[in-house]
């Protein structure tokens, strides 16, 4: 379990999240394949090389309203039929498929990427070379690090975007003796609305991007089946591929902030959590640590504790 799985089993049905996770990606899916199809492809079962996208262009300008409302029926239903998805669709995004198919070598490159920053973020022994440029390119290369690749090697995954989510996942809360995944169900209803509304915009980011990418993709798929045999008119399908590329490093960007707007909500709202269990403030961090570290064995493994609560007022 990771926190991409932990969320609302209604959430993927909101309406703003339908309609921008789940609604624009197929939609856009459907027209572009729609107009390939309304051009003239496939070209191999016309055996022809050559697309007409005036012809597209009046295929869709004399849909009637019934064939309009159909087609707006038919992406929303694929949208909602496909909403259950979304986990599984970040979940390969992560790098969650076997080592047979490329997840040893996703691995190898990710750990090449994170060992060239490393050295950035050294600051050189010399006093004398201890330049303000030289100490904010070093600040700015440790912070790259830590947002985007877990510390413990066994977390490292093959996917920048699974790095970004694992390094959330290991830093949110740990200052405080906190587990970011044990803890953040049980965290995420005391949140305050600003806090939440910032936390799910960023989710909703994350999401769209990734479901974009993965539809994206497969619509390259599509395309290319489309126009085997259209000779030059194949490069189409770079339309819908470059999209993809795109919208998977906007996915990575997203679920850095994602994770900045995590680890804040353990910063600002961990007493909360304390204050819903009926659990008194502890007076240092040195308590609040050794208390953290109590309730999240008792979550993971079920190791019973004896507290003293605080009185209901």
């Amino acid at each position: 379990m990771d926190l991409s799985s932990l969320s609302d089993p209604l959430d993927s049905l909101r309406t703003g999240r339908l309609l921008v996770v789940g609604y624009l990606p197929t939609a856009a899916a459907a027209i572009f394949v729609l107009t390939l199809v309304w051009a003239g492809a496939p070209m191999w079962l016309r055996h022809g090389d050559h697309l007409s996208f005036k012809h597209a262009w009046t295929v869709a300008a004399d849909l009637g309203a019934g064939e309009i409302v159909l087609l707006v029926v038919g992406v929303t239903l694929v949208a909602v039929i496909l909403a259950p998805l979304q986990l599984p669709m970040i979940r390969m995004l992560e790098g969650g498929w076997p080592r047979a198919l490329g997840s040893g070598a996703g691995l190898a490159v990710q750990r090449w990427r994170r060992g060239r920053l490393e050295p950035r973020t050294i600051l050189p022994d010399n006093r004398d070379a201890l330049t303000p440029v030289v100490v904010t390119e070093a600040g700015r290369a440790g912070a790259r690090l830590r947002r985007r690749y877990p510390m413990p090697e066994h977390l490292m995954r093959p996917t920048a975007l699974g790095n970004a989510l694992a390094a959330m996942e290991d830093s949110a809360g740990r200052d405080y003796g906190l587990d970011a995944v044990i803890v953040w169900p049980r965290l995420y209803p005391v949140l305050g609305d600003k806090v939440r509304a910032v936390v799910d915009d960023r989710r909703d980011m994350m999401d769209a991007a990734g479901r974009m990418a993965v539809t994206a993709a497969l619509t390259t798929a599509v395309s290319i089946g489309l126009l085997v045999g259209a000779r030059w008119w194949i490069l189409l399908a770079l339309i819908p591929a470059g999209l993809a590329v795109v919208s998977y490093a906007g996915a990575v960007s997203a679920a850095v902030a994602y994770g900045e707007a995590v680890r804040s909500a353990f910063d600002l709202h961990r007493a909360d959590l304390l204050t819903a269990l009926r659990l008194p403030a502890p007076r240092n961090s040195g308590q609040e640590y050794r208390l953290n570290q109590e309730l999240c064995a008792m979550w993971r493994q079920g190791v019973p504790m004896d507290v003293d609560y605080r009185e209901a007022k």
